[in-house]
């Protein structure tokens, strides 16, 4: 699909919607009355499409959304990295509190296109890297990634790697209560309360955890300690799910 026909298939798949927590911004959304809420997993495959995680602002976004508003300073000035951006509402939140320079990093490609449009329609600049950027020299002064620890596949993936740039810059996480997100390694920033949806959760609110991610320190990096220690829940730092 050429980057034209997917910025198509995301503005002919979504509405203009406000953020929950960040209601200044303006996201291209999936809703009940777009196509996209409606379409199967069989639909998806069919017509070899990712699911739209992208089409959706989950809680951990919105919620880090919310925390680099409320501080500015954080980002101010900085080059930041939103980690698995998703729709782009962290990058767009860090663009607006005035970072130096905004980098939106995506395994989808319609992601992609989700996040150039929101940034489009927000009047902010953010530039966008397609790929995975795991294992590759942290060249930001702040990195963020809300709602990343959903898997313990992604987790054994991103997890060291996050830690080792947590030794040069912060990393700032925010997580509505996934399974595999780290429970030792971490300091508390906050806690807040997201609304959602019943179709997007098993709730209509979530609390969500802003944390910063600690460096290594001792922690688990070998892979197949790694795995097995996910696997059980258990956090490479010492800590029981």
């Amino acid at each position: 699909m050429s980057p034209e026909r997917r910025r198509r298939f995301v503005t002919a798949n979504t509405v203009l919607t406000r953020s929950r927590m960040v209601p200044d911004i303006v996201l291209h959304l999936a809703t009940e009355l777009t196509p996209l809420w409606q379409a199967s997993e069989a639909f998806l495959e069919q017509n070899n499409i990712a699911p739209p995680y992208w089409a959706f602002a989950w809680p951990g976004s919105e919620a880090l959304a919310r925390h680099v508003t409320l501080r500015p300073a954080l980002v101010r000035g900085r080059l930041v990295l939103d980690f698995a951006s998703g729709c782009g509402l962290g990058a767009i939140a860090c663009a607006r509190a005035g970072a130096a320079g905004v980098t939106a990093a995506e395994l989808d490609p319609l992601a992609c296109a989700a996040i150039g449009l929101n940034a489009a329609a927000n009047g902010v600049a953010v530039e966008i890297i397609e790929g995975d950027v795991v294992g590759q020299e942290c060249r930001w002064d702040v990195i963020l990634c809300g709602d990343v620890f959903y898997e313990a596949a992604m987790t054994r993936h991103i997890l060291p790697w996050l830690r080792a740039c947590a030794a040069k810059v912060p990393v700032i996480a925010a997580d509505p209560g996934r399974a595999y997100a780290p429970r030792e390694g971490v300091a508390l920033l906050e806690r807040v309360g997201v609304p959602t949806s019943r179709e997007l959760e098993d709730r209509e609110s979530r609390e969500v955890t802003v944390f910063r991610v600690l460096p290594a320190q001792g922690c688990a990096t070998d892979p197949t300690v790694l795995t097995a220690m996910t696997e059980r829940h258990v956090d490479p730092c010492g800590g029981a799910d």
